[in-house]
């Protein structure tokens, strides 16, 4: 375990202790939690303000249930007036991010630790997933839970490693210039792996080529002795090579003859199988004979998330033959990323519904279409917004509905007000009668699926994770007779509401 003073918290953090406070006082990192429901005998909690809640109202909460310290933006008393033991410091968050700076350079000056970031605009989780099941197989290995990938998600990873961490993987999200090379700054990472640049936070970056610009922060963090992971089918990863000054290796998914001494990863013979699962062969640096590997991941998609999987493995020292054995086993570990259900009466949900942006949703809705074996089986996309696109917004929506529409999915149902320009795209590139239908909200959409779905059917859930439809996909994946308030209730999502 590591373990901190109060004292040693308030000095990197340039904060003061609350009187009463002991300054000797030592903390566990791992006990660090930022919501007070996580709070257990001598955790720290962080009370942060948040989009719905102030956490500075739940550090009694937080104390009751054993909490011995608070790191807080002001001081709070308990019943008898006492303050609450803290440190004060002027921004909680960025507080988080300098325990955990301290918490990296402890480590590594005990034990060989390899830091890996992930960054990208679309799989970054499913690769951090990947990557964590080879690298579990060589050493203590630490990784994100679910998306942990900001300001609060990466120290949070980051606490839950100790001395004998070997490996210490973390997710890097961004939705403003500077933030990766924040989050770069704090871990040190030895290996970065890029994974693409998509539309994703268009609205915030206002362009792709900003969002480039962010992503490629990644590249920058990295020291001489490091090593950049670029996927080489993505221009705009690609030219992140000049951007950095540790050594570069490509991984590749593409036809066109890349010579070997480009230390690239390759997958050749790319396709899926009956079950929508990509199959290649995957040959390393050096090697020239491929290694088949048959994932149990669902749509072409993730052929780039596997392959950079692989790349940092072999960059972190994992064998071919290791790789190759592990990719072949795993399923999808963080919910509602291609999450498939087959209903006992014969109908297939796929929830995809945690991300979504216009790459990813034309990936998925192609994904749908193989699956319906041309006609094979009936297909239903059940579409919901994509957020933070910006001024683009509509056009790219109504793209979206026209894409449903060629790639011949059966039945497209378009929930929320936000999301209604997929439909008007649907109905104008051709789709007629009910082909293509509106939805104000998730139950009226639940209506028409719980009475119209027949067996043999594949209904995909898509849509980013602030519109919802993850909770609707669980509840036409659960039992007839289960409600949306009790499919919230069976998912292991993240909580809402209180920090």
């Amino acid at each position: 375990m590591i373990e901190i003073t109060a004292a040693h918290i308030a000095e990197l953090t340039q904060g003061t202790l609350t009187p009463g406070t002991d300054p000797d006082l030592l903390i566990d990192v791992a006990a660090i939690v930022t919501d007070s429901r996580d709070a257990v005998a001598g955790s720290v909690y962080v009370a942060k303000a948040g989009e719905a809640a102030d956490g500075h109202n739940f550090i009694t909460a937080a104390f009751a249930s054993g909490a011995v310290l608070a790191l807080a933006e002001r001081e709070t008393a308990d019943d008898a007036g006492a303050p609450f033991p803290a440190v004060i410091v002027a921004d909680s968050v960025l507080a988080m991010g300098s325990i955990a700076a301290e918490v990296v350079r402890e480590i590594r000056a005990h034990s060989p630790l390899s830091v890996i970031g992930i960054t990208g605009s679309a799989g970054k989780t499913t690769t951090k997933d990947l990557l964590a099941g080879i690298l579990s197989a060589l050493g203590p290995t630490v990784a994100p839970v679910g998306s942990y990938n900001g300001e609060v998600g990466v120290p949070l990873t980051v606490f839950r490693a100790d001395e004998n961490t070997r490996y210490l993987i973390i997710e890097m999200g961004a939705t403003k210039m500077g933030q990766i090379k924040y989050l770069g700054e704090m871990v040190r990472p030895d290996l970065g792996v890029v994974l693409g640049v998509g539309s994703a936070h268009a609205g915030e970056f206002g362009s792709i080529d900003n969002i480039a610009v962010a992503k490629g922060e990644l590249v920058e963090a990295l020291s001489a002795t490091g090593c950049a992971l670029l996927n080489f089918d993505d221009s705009r990863v690609r030219a992140m090579a000049a951007r950095s000054g540790a050594p570069v290796r490509f991984f590749s998914s593409a036809d066109a003859n890349v010579a070997q001494e480009q230390q690239m990863v390759l997958a050749r013979t790319v396709r899926t199988n009956a079950d929508g699962q990509p199959e290649f062969g995957l040959i390393f640096p050096g090697h020239s004979e491929p290694l088949h590997v048959s994932s149990k991941l669902l749509g072409l998609h993730h052929v780039t998330n596997l392959l950079a999987a692989a790349s940092a493995a072999y960059a972190a020292g994992a064998t071919p033959e290791t790789i190759v054995a592990s990719l072949n086993e795993q399923r999808a570990a963080s919910r509602y990323r291609m999450e498939r259900t087959d209903r006992s009466d014969g109908v297939t949900v796929i929830n995809d519904a945690y991300n979504a942006n216009p790459e990813s949703m034309r990936a998925a809705l192609r994904t749908l279409a193989e699956l319906g074996g041309s006609g094979a089986r009936r297909t239903w996309a059940v579409l919901g917004e994509m957020l933070e696109l910006g001024e683009e917004s509509v056009l790219e929506h109504d793209a979206v509905g026209r894409v449903a529409v060629r790639l011949n999915i059966s039945r497209l149902l378009v929930v929320g007000q936000g999301a209604r320009a997929m439909h008007v795209g649907a109905v104008m590139e051709g789709s007629w009668g009910d082909e293509s239908m509106f939805f104000a909200d998730a139950d009226a959409a639940a209506a028409v699926l719980e009475a119209e779905l027949a067996p043999g059917d594949i209904v995909l859930f898509k849509s980013s994770n602030g519109a919802g439809l993850r909770f609707l996909g669980d509840r036409i994946a659960l039992p007839t007779g289960i409600s949306p308030t009790q499919a919230r209730e069976n998912t292991t999502g993240e909580r809402t509401a209180q920090p």
